[in-house]
C-alpha cells in the first residue's frame, strides 16, 4: 500500500488541461435551461434575460491549484451585465478567489474586477482594462493559488500578485478551506456600469457568454497532496505540478508591472480616501 500511495495522490492531483470537459467536470446549478453544455462536453453557455441569468460549479472542491478558463464575454451593449470565474468557500468566514466582468455600453470597454476574501475579510479590490475586446474572440483566465501566493493571469500574461504575507503582516491568506470554481451571469445594473449609472438594456437580451477549455490541475480536497508531505509528486509528475510553487521569474515580473502601470484603473492600495487611517498593512510591501 505505502508504494501506490505516491500513484493514488498523482490521480487525485490530476490536471484535466488534455481533456477538458464540462459534463465531467461541471454541472450547471441555476438558471432553469440557461447554461447549457454544447460541443459534446467542450464548451458551455450562460445566458441572462429581464428574468434570470445562469451560473455553473465545479463538481469537486480543491485545496490550492491552477484553474484554466477560456472565455468569451458578451458582445455588443453589454452594460448592467456581470460575467464571473471565481472559487470560493462556503459559510461564514469563507474564502474566495473572483474574475469578474463588468459590462459596459457598446463601444465601451469592460472593466476586469478582482478580490481576494479570506477569512470572510475582502476589501481588496484591483480593476483593469483589457488591451484586447475580450467579447470578439476567446481569451484565457487564470487563477494560480498556492501556499504562497495567488497570481491573476490572462492569456497567461499576470495582471496581479496577492502574496502571502500573514506571518509578516496579520493579512488573511486563504490557506485551509477547499473552494470550487464558479461562473455565472448576472445583473447588476444598480451598480456594474459607470456606478450604476447605465442600466441594462433588455430589448438586447439575452445575453450570452461563452466558455470552453475548463482546465483544473489541482488538489482535490480531502487528498494528501495539498498536505506537504508529497514530494514524490514534483519529481514524477512536474509538469503538472509547477503551480505548487509557482511565482514569477523576471519576465512575469516585467509583464506585471506593464500591465500595472498601463491598465489598472483602481487599487485599493492607493485609496487614501478609503482608508483615512492608513493603506493596510500589506499594501506597503513591494506589488513586484
Amino acid at each position: 500500500m505505502a508504494k501506490l500511495l505516491p500513484l493514488l495522490l498523482i490521480l487525485l492531483c490530476i490536471s484535466y488541461s488534455a481533456s477538458a470537459d464540462f459534463y465531467r467536470d461541471a454541472e450547471i446549478t441555476w438558471g432553469d435551461g440557461r447554461g447549457k453544455i454544447l460541443e459534446g462536453g467542450r464548451a458551455l453557455s450562460l445566458s441572462l434575460d429581464n428574468y434570470s441569468g445562469s451560473g455553473f460549479q465545479s463538481k469537486s472542491e480543491y485545496l490550492f491549484g491552477r484553474f484554466d478558463i477560456q472565455l468569451k464575454l458578451v458582445p455588443g451593449n453589454s452594460a448592467g451585465t456581470v460575467t464571473t470565474f471565481f472559487l470560493s468557500s462556503q459559510g461564514a468566514g469563507h474564502d474566495e478567489i473572483d474574475f469578474e466582468f463588468l459590462g459596459n455600453a457598446t463601444g465601451e470597454p469592460y472593466t476586469v474586477h478582482t478580490n481576494v476574501y479570506a477569512k470572510g475579510k475582502g476589501d481588496k479590490e484591483q480593476q483593469f482594462r483589457l488591451w484586447f475586446d475580450p467579447s470578439s474572440a476567446y481569451h484565457t483566465y487564470s487563477i494560480l493559488w498556492n501556499p504562497q501566493r495567488i497570481i491573476f493571469l490572462v492569456d497567461n500574461i499576470p495582471i496581479r500578485v496577492f502574496n502571502n504575507e500573514e506571518a509578516i503582516t496579520g493579512t488573511p491568506f486563504p490557506t485551509s478551506q477547499p473552494m470550487r470554481v464558479y461562473c455565472s451571469l448576472w445583473n447588476a445594473d444598480d451598480w456594474a456600469t459607470q456606478g450604476g449609472r447605465v442600466k441594462t438594456d433588455w430589448t438586447k437580451a439575452p445575453f450570452v457568454a461563452t466558455y470552453r477549455n475548463f482546465n483544473i490541475n489541482g488538489c482535490v480536497a480531502g487528498s494528501q497532496c495539498g498536505s506537504g508531505s508529497d514530494s514524490n509528486l514534483k519529481e514524477e509528475g512536474a509538469n503538472n505540478n509547477n503551480w505548487r510553487t509557482q511565482g514569477l521569474d523576471a519576465n512575469g515580473r516585467n509583464r506585471l508591472r506593464w500591465v500595472q502601470q498601463k491598465y489598472i484603473i483602481y487599487n485599493y492600495c492607493s485609496d487614501s480616501k478609503r482608508f483615512p487611517q492608513g493603506i493596510p498593512a500589506e499594501c506597503k510591501r513591494s506589488r513586484f
